[in-house]
């Protein structure tokens, strides 16, 4: 079992749109508002994640997101869960994020997806004339480390920036596939939890059984994504995540997903069937108070033994979502208390970055 105290605590932004927004500025506007608030909570790091062709989520130009989060916060990490490296050249990806550590060091994560976050025509539109694959995800990791890391014997190709600067990546996956992938390079690994839940348990298990130590990580390394819906009381957290059910229904019909206002039932606006997949779907949401939270987690701890939670927590009013991240931080306060040598929780530090290529050049 997981020792709660050792366990990191992060947050996974869509940058989400309401249905009453009037263009995409405000919802960048809260997800920096949100990195603001879980940075003072304590928590360990701040992900953004690449989505095409929706007219909901507004973060797909992750880089250009990632600098205006970072320049905004001064100590959490900030990210991408992930940019979908099939979608670009490794060269492209390793100037943007070179550059944004150059700007904000030690404070970037880079976590890469095989998916092309998109419907198959629009990711035809965005690799144009490049033949980027899922297939070629193995090979375009590895040109991307060659970019982020020291320059090689004839080396004729740089990054700059991005050479030597090291920008931790993580592997992120729905299925075994990124699992074996991850292990097999020694790579940390993130599961995507938050929407695939079915295959959780066998892909962690997978990933452990198989990791190979490497020069960034030393013992395997496993994020969970985790759908919340925190609120002082069950029921009304129970009201609060019908904005979550009707977001996910819509994504299961092929509808907008621009968030709607809770209701006092969903029982008229779903099917029996439709109800079974969005629960699936959800089916290790945190939901309720934070003794419910708290127990929750626990019991996911317990099964899982992971050493990160990222959570996502798509609530209507803002300041729900804020009061969200309060009652899991009040629910796991032994994960986010500060020491007094570092800003952040030396808790909550990811343990292989210390011993990164980074420090050990």
């Amino acid at each position: 079992m997981s020792d709660q105290q050792n366990v990191a605590l992060s947050v996974l932004d869509l940058a989400s749109r309401k249905d009453t927004d009037q263009g995409p500025a405000p919802a960048l506007q809260r997800s920096l508002a949100l990195a603001q608030h879980v940075e003072r909570l304590g928590f360990t790091r701040f992900w953004v994640a690449e989505h095409h062709n929706m007219d909901a989520i507004v973060s797909s130009a992750t880089a250009v997101l990632i600098g205006y989060l970072a320049g905004g916060t001064d100590r959490i990490r900030v990210g991408a869960g992930g940019v979908m490296l099939p979608n670009h050249a490794p060269l492209v990806i390793a100037e943007q994020f070179g550059t944004l550590e150059s700007l904000y060091p030690g404070r970037i994560d880079l976590g890469l997806g095989r998916a092309p976050g998109t419907d198959p025509l629009t990711a035809r539109a965005l690799r144009s004339h490049r033949s980027g694959s899922s297939d070629d995800f193995p090979e375009d990791i590895v040109e991307l480390q060659r970019y982020l890391g020291p320059r090689g014997p004839g080396q004729k190709i740089i990054a700059m920036p991005g050479m030597d600067s090291n920008v931790p990546i993580w592997i992120l996956g729905s299925s075994t596939s990124s699992a074996q992938l991850a292990a097999e390079i020694g790579l940390p690994y993130a599961f995507a939890s938050h929407f695939a839940p079915r295959m959780m348990m066998q892909a962690i298990e997978l990933y452990r059984r198989h990791f190979k130590p490497s020069v960034v990580l030393g013992k395997p390394y496993v994020m969970l994504g985790v759908p919340l819906v925190a609120a002082d009381t069950d029921a009304q957290a129970a009201f609060l995540a019908t904005t979550t059910y009707q977001r996910i229904l819509a994504l299961v019909r092929g509808q907008s997903l621009l968030m709607r206002p809770p209701v006092q039932s969903m029982q008229d606006l779903w099917q029996p069937h439709e109800e079974r997949a969005v629960k699936e779907f959800l089916s290790i949401a945190m939901i309720g108070s934070a003794k419910t939270i708290e127990q929750k987690i626990q019991t996911l701890l317990q099964h899982t033994q992971a050493d990160e939670m990222i959570f996502t927590c798509d609530l209507y009013e803002h300041k729900d979502r804020l009061r969200s991240f309060e009652i899991l931080a009040d629910s796991q306060a032994d994960s986010l208390q500060p020491t007094e040598n570092t800003n952040l929780s030396t808790r909550t530090q990811i343990k292989w970055y210390n011993n990164s290529v980074r420090n050990s050049l």
